[in-house]
Parts: structure tokens; sequence; C-alpha cells
């Protein structure tokens, strides 16, 4: 079977001036938007762009795609528009063109202390736990339900680019950390879950959220950050799950 094969107008915002911004690209019926820049890239040696995985775990290649947060490896061609607009995602530094620097993703994080920490367990609990012999357990499904629905987060920075209060108040945490808050909020295994809720809990956390909703709307791995931010909310209220 023949592959179908037309012209489509790549414009990419580029950070040095007089840089090549536009290019013409032949797509091919396979060609994600990734692949688009790649090929341009082909053509000019000084366009930069970061990808890794290409299979959408690795969270390196999320850029803007007609002005919405998206992973490029992903993010298949329109049928009918003949032009593809990229640029770096909003509220993060631009290394150059559509590179950009995580630091202030990686700051939110750090500052809800995204790190499990287990909970000491009594001598005697300890060994009964080791004398459990191996293989599955059972789970309770009940509690387990918020952090599962959340954990697969691979930090592509698209929640946080989709939100305005992100990238214009550096002290609001942000989606995609309040979500990690809310999976250790709700594991019984971690030590400090009372704690972590009260850091949460003021205006650069769930009291700063206008539940808008972009972050969900972006997700590549359709998580449901507002989600988490509405149950941060309620045991803010209700106590600890």
């Amino acid at each position: 079977m023949t592959q179908s094969v037309a012209s489509l107008r790549l414009v990419v915002t580029r950070s040095e001036p007089g840089a090549r911004r536009e290019f013409l690209v032949l797509r091919r019926g396979a060609y994600v938007v990734l692949d688009l820049i790649a090929a341009a890239a082909r053509t000019d040696p000084s366009l930069y762009f970061r990808y890794s995985c290409r299979s959408g775990y690795c969270g390196t290649c999320t850029i803007l795609v007609d002005g919405r947060p998206a992973l490029a490896c992903q993010t298949t061609l329109p049928t009918s528009a003949g032009v593809v607009h990229v640029a770096p995602l909003g509220g993060f530094p631009v290394v150059r063109d559509l590179v950009v620097d995580p630091a202030p993703f990686a700051a939110r994080w750090t500052a809800v202390d995204g790190r499990l920490a287990p909970v000491a367990r009594p001598a005697e609990e300890e060994d009964a736990v080791q004398s459990i012999p191996p293989g599955p357990r059972p789970l309770d499904t009940e509690s387990r339900r918020p952090i599962d629905e959340s954990l697969d987060c691979i930090s592509c920075g698209a929640c946080f680019a989709a939100c305005d209060l992100s990238t214009s108040d550096g002290a609001f945490f942000g989606p995609a950390a309040l979500t990690r808050a809310m999976v250790l909020v709700a594991d019984r295994r971690d030590a400090d879950r009372a704690g972590r809720l009260a850091v949460v809990a003021g205006r650069e956390g769930v009291e700063g959220c206008h539940g808008i909703g972009a972050c969900s709307l972006v997700c590549p791995r359709r998580l449901d950050p507002a989600r988490a931010i509405r149950r941060l909310r309620r045991w803010r209220v209700t106590g600890l799950p």
C-alpha cells in the first residue's frame, strides 16, 4: 500500500534573531509532530529540540503545538490544516529554540517534598512483616484508588505550562506537585501525611487553584490534577483519608 505524501509548512518559534523559522516538510501517513521537527532539523542543524524515548513516557519532547502543551512524539498531524506552529513551553526559561529549563517545575516538586517518608514500624511488627511468605497480597482497593489514578505522572510539564497560575505566580505549587502531594497524603505508608496536607493547604497550594481544569485537559497520561486538588481540599476539611 502506498503511503500518502504531502507538503506541510512547519513554523517554529526560534530564540536566535534571524534564525530560519519556516520549513516545508514532506508529510507521510505515520508522521507525528516530532517527525516534522526532526525533518526540519536535518535541513537546519541549528534548530534545537529535545526528545528521548519517542514512546510518551520520558516527557522530554513536550512543546506547544498550535498553542497547546503536548508531547511532540504523540501528537499526530492535522488532516486538514497545511501548517503546524510549534513553540517552547510557556512559563519556563528558554534555553534555545524549543528547549526549556525545567527548573521552575522541579522547584515546585521539591517544595512539596515528593519523596515517600516510610513509617517506622515497631520491631515486632517488622518481624511479622518479614515472616509473610513471598507472593501477591490483596490490596485495600478503596484506599489505593486515588493513588493508582495519579501515579503515572511523567513530569513532562504540560500541566504546568497550561496553568496560568503556575506560570505567573512563583509561589504556587502547580498541578503536578499538588498531584504528587495528594498521592503521598493518601498513602498510609507515608510518615508525614498530616504535615504534607498542611503544607499544601494555603494560597500557594489548593487555595490558590482557580479550578479551571486546563491541567487535566492537556495531560498526555490522562491524569486528572484538578481532581487531585479537589481531593486535597476535601481532606483539609474532613481530615486524612
